[in-house]
């Protein structure tokens, strides 16, 4: 799976569980909500006040691994 600021951070999650960390350190620690798993990473890094490239380059470096 190849990550995007449109992809979904449920399917991120379903993906790879270990990548709950990187959302934890931006302050977004609502992951078992259903709002925030229908949400894209874009979407929720706009709410956090975070940049979504540099999330999405370690997300995509992380899963791939």
């Amino acid at each position: 799976m190849t990550v995007t600021k449109e992809t979904l951070i449920g399917e991120i999650l379903r993906e790879d569980q270990t990548t709950a960390p990187y959302f934890f350190e931006m302050g977004m620690h609502c992951l078992g909500c259903p709002s925030s798993t229908m949400e894209s990473l874009e979407e929720a890094c706009m709410v956090h006040g975070v940049p979504v490239e540099p999330l999405v380059e370690k997300l995509n470096s992380h899963m791939t691994k």
